[in-house]
């Protein structure tokens, strides 16, 4: 089995935040990253995509057409927005990275499927900072 991946970069603002709970709650589960204000992060996203190589090309998949996909149905909806706000598929969810990666992954699964016969989605490893980070491997 071959793994490939691509990392992608996106900026983007969010705040941990349960409205059930009180302000003094959130702040003492949550500390700064419940911040009235919101707060921003450097994000990485990388995408690994496992299979046996295509015998006429090489390629597990094509990393021209999967850095395409991932901007265009991923970092396009994310970068320079506001999680809680501005991107539709975290609309009424906690925007932590556990839920974050877990809603990226239903978007690109199936098309990555449809731009390789010969890989699946393996997993996608979200690092909100360099030493903090999310690996997701589907359900």
């Amino acid at each position: 089995m071959v793994y490939v991946s691509r990392k992608e970069h996106f900026n983007a603002a969010h705040k941990l935040y349960n409205p059930n709970w009180s302000d003094e709650k959130n702040q003492e589960v949550f500390g700064p990253c419940a911040n009235a204000n919101w707060h921003g992060h450097n994000f990485e996203l990388i995408t690994t995509v496992k299979g046996m190589p295509d015998p006429e090309t090489g390629f597990v998949v094509d990393l021209k057409q999967l850095s395409e996909l991932i901007k265009a149905e991923v970092i396009d909806k994310l970068d320079h927005k506001n999680l809680n706000l501005d991107v539709d598929f975290m609309r009424g969810k906690m925007a932590s990275c556990e839920i974050l990666v877990m809603e990226i992954w239903k978007i690109l699964a199936p098309k990555v499927d449809a731009i390789t016969p010969h890989g699946k989605l393996h997993s996608l490893k979200l690092y909100e900072t360099p030493r903090n980070f999310v690996e997701y491997f589907g359900e």
